[in-house]
């Protein structure tokens, strides 16, 4: 079944959390250890991040300069299907067009066909940390649109060129990506619905938010959007604070609000411990309020927080 045919036939809200792949280097046990302490509360799908390669550079002893490829991450189709074979839980790689040709998008989808992974989540990714000209502009997307018509016109048996082949047994299915607070280029809430609109209308079969941690926020969008004539299931993205640096950090990084309560207790702590505990007792609070809701499902964003969304899912599930 599908992401959206799992959660349609949840009686209750489901649960879901992303993890990313462990830098180079490390191996496939550094994933296990995370899903190991939150497979207990029966996930529906675990979604694995997608990185292009970031470069600086290295000022050599001569003066001149080496560019060096830095925080590489290993395949995250590979980790989406060795998740799918130990574990039995639908993996959802996430597939970026920023910093990836057209063809070695074809090829992740090649692979992922044969891997059994038919589930994504279609993004645009981050273009802030890529060089300018990097790929020519015919060789790439340049927004989340013409990568979800690349992924229409495989399953359909097209190519990246056009050429028929034969179509795939299981079609991919995917969500996208939404904001309650709005895109960081947007340039209003308008226009970020619309092109969420565009999304539903080409094929996206939900969507999940980025972190917020006022509810109301939530709700305003799930509102708007439907009013725009969206109806498929909005998951909220669920992040817990763990470091008091994220006081800060986290509004400008992710252009999110923090709540003037989560504020003040945030600012009263002394330790990073002590910010952690705020901020699991902030998202049980939010969680119970979503569920009470009725939303479809919560997902977990794990980033540093593992131990952290392993508490509130023991509260809440």
């Amino acid at each position: 079944m599908s992401v959206v045919d799992l959660l349609n036939k949840k009686d209750k809200t489901a649960f879901s959390f992303e993890i990313l792949p462990p830098l180079k280097g490390n191996n496939f046990s550094k994933v296990c250890a995370i899903i190991d302490k939150l497979k207990e509360f029966d996930p529906k799908y675990i979604n694995i991040t997608t990185h292009h390669s970031e470069h600086i550079y290295k000022e050599n002893t001569d003066g001149s300069l080496t560019k060096v490829n830095v925080r590489k991450r290993p395949g995250t189709v590979a980790i989406a299907a060795a998740i799918q074979n130990k574990y039995h839980i639908p993996a959802v790689p996430h597939v970026i067009c920023k910093g990836f040709t057209k063809e070695e998008t074809e090829y992740a989808l090649i692979d992922l066909q044969y891997l059994g992974v038919s589930d994504l989540l279609l993004l645009r990714g981050d273009a802030n940390k890529l060089e300018h000209n990097k790929i020519a502009e015919n060789k790439t997307h340049a927004h989340a649109t013409g990568l979800i018509q690349q992924v229409k016109d495989f399953n359909e048996g097209f190519d990246v060129e056009g050429n028929p082949f034969e179509k795939p047994e299981t079609p991919f299915s995917f969500g996208v990506a939404c904001y309650p607070e709005r895109h960081e280029e947007a340039p209003n809430m308008e226009s970020d619905i619309a092109f969420l609109k565009q999304k539903i209308a080409m094929g996206a079969q939900y969507a999940v938010t980025q972190m917020f941690f006022d509810n109301q926020k939530y709700f305003d969008f799930v509102d708007r959007v439907r009013k725009e004539g969206i109806t498929v299931p909005i998951i909220p993205g669920i992040k817990p604070i763990v470091l008091l640096s994220q006081l800060t950090v986290l509004p400008k990084v992710f252009r999110t609000d923090l709540p003037t309560d989560l504020v003040s207790a945030l600012t009263h702590c002394k330790t990073d411990e002590e910010a952690k505990q705020v901020g699991v007792e902030w998202s049980i609070a939010q969680c119970q309020e979503l569920i009470k809701a009725g939303v479809p499902s919560l997902h977990f964003y794990t980033l540093m927080a593992t131990e952290s969304v392993r508490q509130i899912a023991k509260k809440i599930y």
